[in-house]
């Protein structure tokens, strides 16, 4: 399994963000899938999960502003960021039980 993350750049406050994570090879049904960050200085931090089913869960830094999905069909994760902060700057990685994707990275400023 391979997990390539993509969608980062540079944004001002306020701004929006579409994270993707297409993941390669076979993944099952009960695990979910779960976007990680890392900002400078940080320990890397779980922002948001999603069940195969859809069920999601939040950090509350991030909850009501991030939104993640999933389409199974495309085996690919999404993270929606919307009303962005400089605190949102990080590195974001996506996971799979033990398989970890690049990451992508964030900035948030003006």
């Amino acid at each position: 399994v391979q997990l390539q993350a993509s969608g980062g750049g540079l944004v001002q406050p306020g701004g929006s963000l579409r994270l993707s994570c297409a993941v390669s090879g076979t993944i099952g049904s009960r695990l979910s899938m779960r976007w990680y960050r890392q900002g400078p200085g940080k320990q890397r931090e779980l922002v948001a999960s999603i069940t195969f089913g859809g069920s999601t869960n939040y950090a509350d830094s991030v909850e009501g502003r991030f939104t993640v999905s999933r389409d199974n069909t495309k085996k690919t994760m999404y993270l929606q960021m919307d009303s962005l902060k400089p605190e949102d700057t990080a590195r974001y990685y996506c996971n799979y039980y033990v398989h970890w994707g690049q990451g992508t990275q964030v900035t948030v400023s003006s």
